[in-house]
């Protein structure tokens, strides 16, 4: 089998573990049709997001189905992908492994979406996947449109340290090193702290105020770095969502759909 073949079959892999809701205009056209009229209908103008999920099930959850109709309802194609090794996706999930895939995805969808601009959506370890992703096609020469970082972390290590279960065990002898030791030899990363740092695309962070999972404060920090780092500060922009919609349920928030729409709009003008 040549490089040719195994991207075929590599592409047929994910493609397998791809989900596509149309916006929900075009959902009664929708209905019975194929895989080519799907792919078709990426091409139609509305705007596409790649949704990259976070660590726990698949992209099927509950709460990730609330948030793709919430963008379908807005007007969004939305691609979401199992990586290897999630949901019934086969293979053994490796940082590398994850960002490849999504790096297959996008590539596969701007190739078919002629002018439409296509943006990466990362939640949770999602954003670490996004930024991985972002950070590859900008060294290709061909940024992303947009990214939006759903309750990012600035790097893993830091996000699994401060992780709510695991502060128990902090003071036990030896954990912390036993932990590092574990991502060290798993080479798991994750920078979203030093990929933002090489980033041109527009940048949008949301973050909810109660969020115990990935606290607020490491979407702060890294709004930091990016802002920092950009050189247009117009391209970088973070909004903090009052509580009551904790790690999972930004989805539920009635502004959620507006600041994405806004966000886009503006830069895609």
């Amino acid at each position: 089998m040549d490089a040719r073949d195994c991207a075929a079959a590599w592409w047929e892999m994910v493609a397998r573990n791809l989900r596509h809701t149309v916006p929900s205009c075009r959902g009664e056209d929708a209905k019975g049709k194929d895989r080519c009229w799907y792919e078709a209908a990426l091409h139609d103008g509305n705007p596409i997001i790649v949704y990259l999920h976070g660590s726990a099930e698949h992209r099927v959850a509950p709460h990730r189905l609330k948030l793709v109709k919430v963008l379908s309802d807005g007007g969004f194609h939305v691609l979401s992908v199992d990586y290897r090794g999630f949901g019934d996706s086969t293979g053994k999930p490796t940082e590398e492994g994850l960002t490849a895939d999504a790096i297959c995805v996008y590539e596969w969808t701007k190739a078919r979406s002629g002018t439409t601009p296509v943006c990466l959506w990362g939640h949770s370890l999602g954003t670490g996947v996004a930024t991985n992703a972002a950070k590859v096609l900008e060294e290709k020469g061909f940024p992303v449109d947009a990214i939006i970082l759903e309750a990012p972390f600035t790097n893993i290590w830091v996000a699994t340290i401060n992780y709510p279960l695991l502060k128990i065990y902090r003071k036990l002898p030896g954990f912390l090193r036993m932990l590092m030791d574990a991502l060290r030899k798993d080479k798991i990363v994750f920078p979203n702290d030093e990929n933002v740092k090489s980033l041109s695309s527009p940048l949008l962070i949301i973050h909810g105020e109660d969020d115990n999972t990935v606290p607020l404060e490491f979407g702060k920090k890294l709004y930091e770095i990016a802002h920092n780092a950009y050189r247009n500060k117009e391209r970088v922009k973070m909004v903090i969502f009052p509580p009551g919609f904790q790690h999972n349920l930004l989805c539920k928030s009635p502004m959620l759909l507006k600041t994405v729409r806004d966000f886009l709009s503006k830069q895609w003008a």
